[in-house]
């Protein structure tokens, strides 16, 4: 294969592999209401099902990302698309919640390997003229690609079990590793710094303390041991790797790069983002399920129209980046993206699609808008030869604020549900009252003869207690976004982007 011809391959193949890491972020998610119906998990678990995965990927990003610079972008990602196809081939065979928390662990360590070396491919292998379409590329299939494998995950629930979900990610992981292995150029740093293993540890530590705490709070009780010992861990993590870093030689993470306000205010709109997009695909496909009644297929063609909003508008926002500083252009996609949430927020019992699909469009258009500058600013921001770093900052921005917006919405979802619960359930036999305010899917469920009537009664008010809390998980979701849009206007620079 000649030398052009792989040129002209390497995005798509970059974007495949991208989409691989994204799609099993996201579409899991349609299968949540058959995984707690099969397997009878609570709606914690379900939470963790997902997090897992986004838990241990944003922990691993920093470390993961500077292990590529030293070594070779190409033989990481490759390494990390051998471990999501293993972790995708044991998925077809879980058969419990502990084991799907487990396959979906191995799969973030994967998944920490591919994303930050192809952001790094793009930022070290494409000339300078080409770098903002290429980056506008990446940015389109990393927001839009999250729906097109719900889409793909719906299709295959039409006709096979949940566990086709682990068989997309399989056939996604084995294309791109062929691509890899066939047109990606090898590419590393050429300084060769120690590496802050201790730094790396303190950042897992970090980040999966903090949202076992979030997470655990609306089960254990916000004042258990588990919660506060969490986040008190997370915070203590947290400091202790800010001081590391401010100390060592050779940083994971330099923090006086925060001090570069393009760089900052890049890392806190991504972080929003994604905080807001995650918690939505969470808590959305609930409700489209649960309380709008769509089945998965159902609830994924809703959400098609997504990457057709996100991929011409990160196109438009490519060329727009160029012509308008982050300050105006990120904070008016963030006040966009924010208002599409609001719209969320106000959805009824009775499913509207007209409301919902104006509430998509400017969640999309926004998400768009912000996307592109916010990630320009980011990688701009360090030198060519520490693209896999700045790959990973954008990267553990964008899984730290996944992993935070599921916990932290997942959980104002949960309690809102169980407090509701707790009340309508007095009376019953413990065991079913546990089962009643741990998942709404319990309470649709084919009842036992003797509690028919109770169950009637027992599903409207789950249903109304579920809804009330999709709106409050929305409500916070927006007032994040929008104060996100208002320290973006005020801390970006003014200055325009211009390519590394």
């Amino acid at each position: 294969m000649s030398n052009s011809h792989k040129s002209k391959l390497m995005l798509p193949v970059i974007a495949l592999s991208l989409m691989t890491v994204i799609s099993a972020v996201a579409s899991l998610n349609v299968a949540l209401p058959a995984i707690a119906r099969d397997l009878g998990a609570s709606q914690t678990q379900l939470t963790w099902i997902v997090d897992a995965y986004t838990v241990i990927f944003a922990g691993l990003l920093l470390l993961s990302g500077s292990l590529g610079d030293r070594f070779g972008r190409k033989w990481f990602l490759s390494i990390g698309l051998i471990l999501y196809a293993i972790a995708s081939s044991l998925g077809l065979f879980a058969a419990s919640t502990e084991q799907l928390i487990g396959i979906r662990i191995l799969m973030g360590v994967g998944a920490a390997f591919i994303m930050p070396s192809t952001l790094s491919i793009i930022t070290s292998s494409f000339e300078k003229e080409e770098r903002p379409k290429a980056i506008s590329v990446w940015v389109g299939v990393a927001g839009g690609g999250a729906v097109i494998g719900l889409f793909g995950t719906a299709f295959l629930m039409r006709y096979f079990s949940w566990h086709s979900f682990f068989a997309l990610n399989l056939s996604l992981a084995i294309v791109s590793l062929c691509g890899t292995l066939m047109v990606i150029p090898e590419s590393r740093e050429i300084a060769r710094p120690p590496l802050d293993i201790v730094g790396g540890l303190l950042s897992v530590v970090a980040v999966g303390a903090l949202v076992l705490g979030i997470i655990e709070g609306p089960d254990q009780g916000w004042n258990s041991r588990i919660t506060i010992g969490g986040i008190a861990i997370g915070v203590a993590a947290l400091i202790g790797f800010v001081m590391r870093e401010l100390r060592v030689e050779h940083p994971l993470l330099d923090p006086r790069l925060f001090k570069n306000r393009g760089f900052s205010s890049g890392s806190l709109s991504i972080t929003v983002q994604f905080f807001g997009q995650f918690g939505f695909i969470f808590v959305g496909l609930q409700y489209l399920q649960f309380v709008a009644g769509f089945s998965p297929w159902g609830a994924a063609v809703h959400l098609l129209p997504m990457p057709f909003i996100v991929l011409p508008a990160s196109r438009l926002s490519g060329y727009l980046s160029g012509k308008l500083p982050q300050k105006y252009l990120g904070s008016a996609g963030l006040a966009i993206f924010g208002l599409g949430l609001f719209i969320f927020s106000r959805m009824s019992l009775t499913f509207n699609y007209t409301h919902f699909l104006i509430g998509l469009f400017c969640f999309g258009f926004g998400m768009a808008m912000a996307a592109v500058p916010a990630t320009t600013a980011i990688t701009n921001s360090l030198p060519i030869e520490k693209q896999g770093v700045a790959s990973a900052v954008n990267d553990t921005a964008r899984e730290f604020g996944s992993a935070l917006g599921i916990a932290v919405l997942g959980a104002a979802l949960t309690n809102t549900y169980t407090n509701a619960m707790v009340t309508a359930t007095v009376g019953l036999p413990p065991e079913t009252a546990a089962k009643i305010q741990n998942s709404l899917a319990f309470v649709q469920q084919t009842p036992a003869p003797q509690l028919r009537d109770k169950f009637h009664q027992l599903a409207a008010t789950g249903l109304n207690a579920f809804h009330d809390g999709v709106s409050l998980a929305m409500t916070i979701a927006a007032v994040v976004a929008l104060t996100g849009a208002i320290l973006v206007l005020i801390i970006a620079p003014k200055e325009r982007s211009t390519s590394i």
